[in-house]
């Protein structure tokens, strides 16, 4: 981001309202190397295609925000890796992380990972390490320590299916593995903050929370996204494109202050249910519109979240998700166009 995106960025989180609206989309492996003509592969595998891929990004849409922004990543499978998870890269499709604890028991003998060291994390950051001065030169930075959320690298660990049952079932082991995971986290992201000393924002992605109720999440993940929440940063952020409903109205004690959300709930009632305390990044459909929609289905959708606002404090008008597979140059220039219109 520039340091004009990133003003802009906390003057929203602040509650000052920008006209024309900002925009801004979480990109990454899902979408960025294909619409930039290359393999997903070739994207994770090479640091200049990598930037390359990037640099295109941040010229064709100036005046979008992309978050975090020259994400360095290998998908899902980034931190699981570094518990000894077997990971598949498919040359050009998502890679995949498979469990590696395939009992509670195993949590027993499972140890906290070096960060420094371990799985694909030194990778991960020596990239942004050797490309920082090449990403400056463009007049951005790095911004944001980046993770999966601890419920999310659990569910990876044992399977989505045993971690949910092993919460009802067994919820000591499942405190100690989350209680292990937590600290591996803390320690990933002041490594990432102690390497990049631009970095003022922590980005956080974690679905699972939207696969249990209010009475699994206080127990389950609110202690533990607070701690890891818990740090003096401008920008604390939470991807959670499964269901909120249950979770939701604890954002604001964890600290969160920017929030992407799913598309199929409405952001006047999240920012009713947060007391309008959390910049919410959203949230037109993802797919059946930006991707697989015609331009003048994205200018309708985008029109008309815009006009249904109560309130356009505390907004960047985004897709309900990070940017999906298959998006068109063209739709992305008529989502900036349609905001634009609407002053």
């Amino acid at each position: 981001m520039t340091d004009n995106q990133w003003n802009q960025l906390l003057s929203t989180i602040e509650g000052n309202i920008i006209n024309p609206l900002p925009v801004g989309f979480i990109i990454d492996s899902p979408w960025l190397p294909n619409w930039a003509g290359i393999s997903i592969l070739d994207y994770f595998s090479s640091d200049e295609l990598w930037f390359s891929a990037n640099k295109k990004a941040i010229e064709t849409f100036p005046s979008c925000m992309f978050l975090p922004g020259f994400w360095s990543e290998y998908g899902m499978c980034t931190e699981p890796s570094a518990f000894g998870a077997p990971c598949r890269f498919p040359e050009n499709e998502f890679p995949h992380a498979f469990p590696c604890l395939h009992s509670t028991d195993a949590i027993n003998m499972l140890k906290k990972p070096n960060a420094a060291t371990d799985g694909l994390l030194p990778f991960t950051l020596n990239r942004l390490r050797l490309n920082r001065k090449k990403i400056e030169a463009l007049e951005h930075k790095i911004r944001f320590s980046v993770s999966r959320g601890p419920l999310n690298i659990a569910a990876h660990l044992m399977g989505t299916t045993e971690f949910l049952m092993a919460m009802l079932t067994e919820p000591e082991s499942i405190h100690r593995l989350l209680r292990i995971i937590t600290d591996f986290l803390i320690e990933w992201h002041d490594l990432q903050k102690k390497t990049i000393d631009s970095i003022d924002g922590i980005l956080v992605l974690d679905d699972i929370i939207g696969f249990i109720a209010t009475e699994q999440f206080v127990e389950f993940g609110l202690p533990y996204f607070k701690e890891i929440f818990d740090r003096p940063l401008s920008v604390k952020f939470l991807h959670n494109d499964a269901q909120c409903e249950s979770s939701v109205e604890y954002y604001p004690e964890i600290g969160i202050n920017l929030f992407n959300m799913a598309f199929d709930t409405s952001l006047n009632g999240l920012k009713q249910k947060t007391n309008n305390k959390i910049t919410m990044l959203g949230n037109i459909p993802p797919r059946d519109v930006l991707a697989n929609g015609t331009v003048d289905d994205v200018k309708k959708a985008v029109t008309d979240l815009i006009k249904s606002l109560d309130d356009r404090s505390r907004v960047i008008v985004s897709c309900g998700g990070g940017m999906p597979p298959d998006v068109k140059t063209s739709h992305i220039n008529a989502f900036i166009q349609a905001v634009n219109q609407l002053l």
